[in-house]
């Protein structure tokens, strides 16, 4: 897929400080957030937008039923949110640097 069919609503960000990333998805971006655990590399894409998450799955072969709800508090409001997130292993971990939906 060329990058102008990209739905560029799934563009997926990564920050390097961990409250630019919960601002990017309180409002209602989706935040690449990488990790370890249990030695494996791992991210959990966030959003408050599940509708966006949930087509951003749909690209990339996740089934809606793993889409886990938590919500989480607003780093601006100390409010806690409605907000979801994937748990991305294996093959649906993108690469360092993509930021597009199949595109890897």
């Amino acid at each position: 897929m060329s990058p102008e069919h990209y739905d560029t609503t799934l563009l997926l960000a990564e920050f390097q400080r961990r409250r630019d990333g919960m601002i990017h998805a309180m409002d209602g971006g989706l935040w690449l957030h990488r990790h370890v655990w249990k030695g494996h590399a791992m991210a959990h894409l966030v959003s408050t937008d599940r509708e966006r998450l949930l087509a951003y799955g749909a690209v990339v072969g996740l089934g809606a039923e793993r889409l886990q709800f938590k919500p989480l508090k607003d780093p601006r409001t100390s409010e806690r949110r409605a907000a979801w997130h994937w748990d991305l292993v294996g093959r649906f971990l993108p690469p360092r640097g993509v930021t597009t939906p199949g595109g890897w």
